[in-house]
């Protein structure tokens, strides 16, 4: 487990949600939080949570192009910058 991680039982966030928040909307860190001895959630800022989601979207939009030029459905990456150069001067003519 990373250091920039803590864990934290349940009934101390209950108490503290607070001054955790704030905490964490300082240091960008993330809150493990247990019930019973397991982990249960992850509590992180919001900054950080968007993050994240907008790295997965990144990752995710990748694998769906890489998978399509496998299975021969893209255009080559010269045909692809060619169009865009031909729609750029057509644009930059009117």
């Amino acid at each position: 487990m990373k250091l920039s991680v803590s864990v934290k039982p349940i009934s101390l966030v209950k108490t503290h949600m607070s001054e955790m928040v704030e905490g964490l909307t300082k240091t960008h860190g993330k809150v493990v939080i247990t019930h019973n001895g397991e982990a249960r959630a992850v509590l992180q800022d919001i900054e950080s949570y968007e993050e994240l989601h907008d790295s997965l979207a990144m990752l995710k939009i990748v694998a769906m192009s890489t998978k399509s030029m496998l299975e021969g459905k893209g255009e080559s990456p010269e045909k692809a910058f060619n169009d865009i150069r031909k729609k750029a001067k057509e644009t930059a003519a009117r």
